[in-house]
This record gives C-alpha cells, sequence and structure tokens, in this order.
C-alpha cells in the first residue's frame, strides 16, 4: 500500500441528499436519529429489516446513497457481526456519530400513568428500563423494534398501552411523551458509522481519525511490534478489535480505530508499521464524531 492509496480512501463528507441513507429499523428508530444528526432533520432513509440488508442496499448506487449502521455501544460493546459485514463490503467509513440513547414512555393524547396496562417494546430497550418499569404492575410486551412499537400504539388508539421509543417516533406518530428519559442509565451512547461506496466518497475535510484491518505472521512479539510503532508514531489508538481469520488456525485480524492530528502523521505511521504486516485495509479516513 501506497501513499497514493491512503490519499484515495480519505472519503468526503457526504451530502445526505438524493437517494438516501439505508439504516436499521423503522422510521423513527434511533438509526434514523442518528443520520439525522449526521446530515439534518431532513435526510431520507431507506428502512431496512437487519443489518445485513443496510449493507447491501448501501453497497447498491442504484438504490440508495450509502448507509448508517451502529457498530458499538458503550455499556454492551462492539457488535461484532456488524464488523464482519463491513469487513466483507467493499463500503467505506466517511464519518461516524456517538448518539446517547435517550428511552421515553409514549403514550396516545390524552392517556395518563394510571390508564395503562401494557408497555410494548424492543427487549432491549424494556431491559435498560426496568428501573423504571418495576414501580408499575404493568404487562411488558417484547417486540421487533421500538419505533415499530410507537407506530402500533398510534394505529391502535389505544388508553391502555404505552410504547418505549425514541423522541422522533414521538413525533412521527403523534404521541406524547409521558415520562422521558426512563433508561436506567444515562450515560448509554451507541457509535454509529457513516458507509459509503467508494466511487462516491470524497476526502474528508480535516480527517482526524482513521479505521483500519491488519493481520501479521502472528510470530511472538509481532502484535506488540506494531503497537509500538503505533505510540511511536503519536497517534492514539482508541480501539484495538481482534478477529479469528476464517480457514485459519486461531489466528486473528485486528481492527484499530487511530486517531491523530494530520493526514501526514497518520501515512507515516502506515509506512512504519506496514512492512510488520501481512495484509492491510484501510476502512476510512474520517473525521471523529461529535456526541449527541
Amino acid at each position: 500500500m501506497n501513499s497514493s492509496q491512503i490519499l484515495d480512501s480519505t472519503k468526503a463528507l457526504p451530502t445526505g441528499k438524493d437517494l438516501g441513507w439505508a439504516i436499521q429499523g423503522f422510521e423513527g428508530s434511533f438509526h434514523q436519529v442518528a443520520a439525522q444528526q449526521f446530515f439534518g432533520e431532513a435526510v431520507e432513509v431507506i428502512t431496512c429489516a437487519n443489518f445485513r440488508d443496510v449493507i447491501k442496499i448501501a453497497s447498491n448506487k442504484k438504490e440508495s446513497d450509502g448507509g448508517v449502521m451502529a457498530i458499538e455501544n458503550s455499556i454492551a460493546g462492539s457488535i461484532l457481526p456488524n464488523y464482519n459485514l463491513l469487513q466483507k463490503s467493499s463500503l467505506k467509513i466517511v464519518g461516524e456519530i456517538y448518539l446517547q440513547i435517550r428511552q421515553n414512555l409514549l403514550v396516545n393524547p390524552g392517556v395518563k400513568l394510571e390508564d395503562i396496562r401494557e408497555v410494548h417494546s424492543h427487549s432491549m430497550a424494556l431491559q435498560q428500563c426496568l428501573e423504571f418499569l418495576d414501580k408499575y404492575n404493568w404487562k411488558l410486551v417484547e417486540t421487533d423494534d421500538t419505533a415499530l412499537s410507537a407506530k402500533h400504539v398510534h394505529q391502535t388508539h389505544s388508553k391502555h398501552i404505552a410504547a418505549i421509543a425514541s423522541k422522533l417516533a414521538a413525533d412521527l406518530f403523534d404521541l406524547n411523551v409521558l415520562a422521558p428519559n426512563i433508561q436506567t442509565l444515562k450515560n448509554n451512547y451507541t457509535r454509529f458509522l457513516v458507509l459509503q461506496r467508494e466511487d462516491a466518497a470524497q476526502e474528508v475535510p480535516d480527517a482526524d481519525k482513521a479505521s483500519v484491518n491488519f493481520h501479521t505472521d502472528h510470530s511472538r512479539g509481532s502484535l506488540a511490534k506494531v503497537l509500538t510503532r503505533i505510540a511511536d508514531s503519536g497517534i492514539n489508538l482508541s480501539k484495538l478489535q481482534s478477529f479469528p481469520i476464517p480457514g485459519s488456525d486461531w489466528k486473528y485480524s485486528f481492527h484499530a480505530d487511530m486517531e491523530f492530528d494530520s493526514l501526514e502523521q497518520f501515512q507515516k505511521a502506515i509506512k512504519k508499521i506496514e512492512p510488520l504486516t501481512q495484509e492491510m485495509k484501510i476502512y476510512g479516513v474520517y473525521k471523529k464524531g461529535k456526541t449527541v
């Protein structure tokens, strides 16, 4: 890999217009919230049933402009299947955003706490709000999606069913936020990647972060040598995740997120560690995401 290839892998901040961006979940999901925070509220989204479909549609220039995909959570950790999907795709990371997950109890207009008999939401959302839910004798109903639960409450016009979902879902489905921020752990963030096809992306101004995958010859100390050269280059290694190499005998590749001061600093670091690796792929060079 030469320096021109590195420059080619720096991709542009996309506009969020035209065909739309593939997301996992329904309208009103936290993926849509993340997309709006990155692109603006006018961004068009293409809802997908699962992450595999997100990657598939994001890779098709006739169907989308790219995709927005959750990759890790501050409580639950890395979403390993999504890293595998990213590895197998030809998509580039062109941005990221860290979204605080705020769960809300949503009801139809006029409904009060004493009217509620059931609360519908995704199992993870219900788990995140158990401290609040345990105060009431409500039946908890697990569903496939938080936003879909909100839509169901709206469509039934029921005064006895509530949903746990985002504020965006409340706005989309004309529901009232009866109790905001009911999640037990308030410091809960999900990191979302903005993905785009290589032929569509442009250079990101003032890029200061990169995601790289590499593997060494697995000899003793080989990984330590790579990490030492990264540190000696003054680069902050903000994440290191190992993955088994399919078909190998307990050998691993490594996903590394690197934060740096300038593209030149990153390029020099890549040149230093390249001779120590057997294979390397740069997933993207982009701007470190804001927390919202």
